[in-house]
């Protein structure tokens, strides 16, 4: 039974899925079937963490254009949003290419997902919850890690667990290794998948990342994709969970983001670490044979909001 709820603090973001079957073509078409869905790696996990059966808050910025939109689709799928409305810069959007392999390359504009700051904390949000977990892109930004300086501090003071899920090493990569090395203190477990977590520890044996890992911040899960997880703790391999056999992938985009969704509401259920990373196994493989980031909800496709007008859209900072 879950005795408490999860606050993400994360980002919502419009996704818009691009599934095309051969090469991009230079200078000229490419045939595709094209999807407009919710997304955003934090609302993505939040939606996730629902369907598993928490009780889940998320903290976010969104654009005027959208917002409304996205409350909708995150009430649908079980989430309590609470979106601070941004003035100027409109919602975040993300174009996923996703081949005929399924793998997606994403191209980002973070518009009001990165300016998510301190202006937006409520220490309330952490009122009957027992784990504050942070999308790291909101960690990459100044404004995210400003907020983290106070959330941080606020929930190891209400006895909450922490974690964070690194993101794109695209970005990690801009950071340095210094700042790379400060990024997630704090945070009690880290959710890396393979390339993140041999940026972060340096090695690209996935077994000794997650060992240096979990020395480090106490406990790692390193995410494998379709082979599934390696779940460490105090410098040591507890497991190599595998991965869900049989699934027909269709689109990735967000499958790290199921499996940490997945993860967490079973952790806050009682699962231990083990038992955890099959729950976020079991998410992530159901992620993979749908088209966007989400679980299906009554709303899916439903209220799509109209984005044809110009908005001078601010780029990622």
């Amino acid at each position: 039974m879950t005795t408490g709820a999860l606050l993400v603090v994360g980002e919502v973001v419009t996704d818009v899925v691009a599934l095309h079957e051969g090469p991009l073509a230079p200078h000229t078409d490419t045939a595709a079937r094209i999807a407009l869905r919710p997304g955003g790696a934090g609302a993505n996990a939040a939606a996730w963490a629902a369907v598993g059966g928490a009780e889940v808050r998320l903290l976010a910025r969104a654009g005027a254009d959208s917002a409304d939109w996205h409350r909708a689709e995150l009430a649908a799928a079980g989430v309590a949003a609470h979106l601070a409305v941004d003035p100027q810069a409109p919602t975040a959007v993300v174009i996923s290419l996703v081949d005929a392999r399924a793998e997606r390359t994403l191209v980002t504009d973070g518009g009001a997902a990165v300016r998510l700051g301190p202006e937006d904390w409520d220490e309330a949000l952490l009122d009957g919850a027992a784990r504050l977990h942070f999308s790291g892109y909101q960690l990459l930004s100044g404004p995210g890690r400003r907020l983290a300086a106070l959330a941080v501090p606020a929930a190891r003071a209400a006895g909450l667990q922490i974690s964070a899920d690194p993101a794109s090493t695209g970005f990690l990569q801009r950071l340095g290794p210094a700042v790379l090395r400060e990024l997630f203190a704090g945070i009690g477990l880290l959710l890396p998948n393979r390339a993140e977590a041999h940026l972060l520890a340096g090695t690209g044996d996935p077994a000794a990342a997650a060992e240096r890992l979990s020395a480090r911040y106490g406990e790692a899960v390193v995410k494998l994709g379709a082979q599934g997880a390696l779940v460490a703790a105090g410098g040591r391999v507890l497991a190599r969970v595998p991965g869900v056999a049989g699934v027909a992938a269709v689109d990735s985009t967000g499958a790290g983001d199921a499996f940490a969704g997945g993860l967490l509401a079973a952790r806050l259920a009682g699962a231990d670490p083990v038992e955890a990373a099959r729950a976020g196994c079991r998410a992530g493989a159901a992620a993979v044979a749908l088209i966007g980031a989400r679980p299906p909800t009554a709303r899916a496709g439903r209220d799509v909001p109209d984005r044809s007008a110009p908005t001078g859209r601010a780029g990622m900072r």
